[in-house]
């Protein structure tokens, strides 16, 4: 990323060094920034529950389900060279509550009738600049020594969030719920979503928390705007990005693994709804239920990475993303309920404590080689290509019958394959004179 460029913020210091001896204080306001994410991130997994169970209800196949999650990330992926520049150029704050209105239009879509998907992808165009506004504020305002501890908070209240939204969602497409005032009083409104547009009414009161929270962020004063803003450009720059945070050895390491991470994360998502119907033979209501074990899991590894780990020891969340690829051909095989909840709890622990110290890593070599938006933008750019990539491939297997288990199987081995080589990556970088 060239100087004639950029403009370098007029209040922005470069980050101090990986050990530099600050106390390890969380920001002012970082409260209401957990509050604001966790409300949005919350209607975020409810919504994708809901959008499921609508399509079972306009009768799509069930391979549709995954692509959900391709329309929701496609925004992160075709946007990514210019949500950092709109991150890194506005109050983050504003940013991220302007970005919830977009959701709120996606799902008012939804309501009226738009195709699922369709809906989903106008709400990832919020998510897609959210993300950076988020965790570049998070580095704008958090010293070096708090970064781990301040990303074991905001990962706690993203799977917090993605267990709650769960929950939420598996209600609001309960037979209860739906036979509920609420749910009479939405379907009195005549919209085609029918019996769920009660349900979408409830997220869009999720959503106004958001908004509001969002509103009395503190700005950390940072701006740095783009002296161009028009698409070569752009592509240039943010394509000099990537390649430069690629290039370090700890920004390069970190990014491959959240890289894997995420898509893993994303496929395993969907992968375990369908385990549960065909091995437990559960609803998607209770099967949703069961996606929160995982993400308590992932609360107590993130806690515990974000207490135990300091910056500089970050590499050693990889050993915790080995074991992870290791535990899902072992879930495949299980057929009871409360066994299966204990060992997706286990896999959230192990997903937490690799993706908490990694995600910190990465995000500190990020500012220190680019800047707070930019750095989010190039990670989420990688990170939901993955996504994408693994999500769609999930999907392909689903429409041609692969059973659950051989697909679950693979996806462990191949994750567990992928982060041996980047141990012994590490290893041969240390063996070097």
């Amino acid at each position: 990323m060239t100087r004639r460029h950029i403009d370098r913020p007029v209040h922005a210091a470069a980050p101090p060094a990986l050990d530099a001896a600050v106390p390890a204080r969380l920001p002012h306001g970082f409260a209401r920034l957990i509050g604001a994410q966790f409300a949005s991130a919350l209607a975020d997994n409810a919504l994708l529950i809901v959008a499921i169970a609508l399509l079972a209800q306009q009768g799509w196949a069930a391979w549709w389900a995954p692509m959900l999650k391709v329309g929701l990330m496609a925004a992160y992926v075709v946007l990514a060279p210019w949500v950092g520049p709109l991150a890194d150029a506005f109050a983050k704050g504003r940013v991220m509550a302007a970005m919830n209105g977009v959701k709120v239009i996606g799902l008012v879509l939804l309501a009226f009738g738009l195709h699922p998907v369709a809906a989903l992808v106008v709400v990832g165009l919020g998510a897609a600049a959210y993300a950076p506004a988020k965790y570049g504020l998070i580095t704008e305002l958090a010293e070096p020594a708090a970064l781990v501890r301040a990303n074991g908070w905001i990962e706690i209240s993203v799977v917090s969030a993605a267990l709650l939204g769960a929950v939420l969602g598996g209600l609001l497409v309960s037979p209860a719920w739906l036979a509920s005032p609420m749910a009479d009083w939405g379907d009195a409104l005549d919209l085609p979503a029918d019996k769920l547009t009660g349900s979408l009414l409830a997220l869009l009161l999720v959503y106004a928390v958001s908004a509001v929270l969002n509103a009395g962020i503190p700005d950390s004063g940072q701006r740095q705007r783009s002296a161009s803003y028009d698409a070569a450009t752009l592509l240039r720059d943010f394509r000099a990005a990537n390649g430069q945070l690629w290039r370090d050895p700890e920004g390069g390491l970190s990014l491959a693994a959240t890289t894997l991470f995420w898509g893993v994360g994303a496929t395993l998502q969907f992968a375990v709804l369908r385990w549960a119907g065909e091995a437990l033979r559960l609803p998607l209501s209770q099967a949703a239920y069961l996606q929160a074990a995982v993400a308590v899991g992932v609360i107590a590894g993130a806690a515990a990475a974000g207490r135990w780990l300091a910056l500089h020891q970050a590499r050693h969340g990889l050993w915790a993303g080995l074991l992870l690829g290791l535990l899902m051909p072992v879930v495949a095989q299980i057929d009871q309920v409360l066994t299966a909840a204990l060992t997706l709890a286990l896999v959230g622990a192990v997903g937490g404590a690799m993706v908490v110290p990694l995600n910190a890593l990465l995000q500190h070599r990020g500012a220190v080689l680019l800047s707070a938006g930019r750095s989010v933008a190039v990670q989420g750019f990688n990170e939901n290509l993955s996504v994408l990539a693994m999500v769609a491939t999930y999907a392909g297997c689903e429409a041609a019958g692969v059973p659950i288990a051989w697909t679950l199987s693979g996806l462990g081995m191949g994750m567990a394959l992928a982060i041996v080589v980047m141990i012994g990556g590490t290893w041969r970088r240390r063996s070097r004179p």
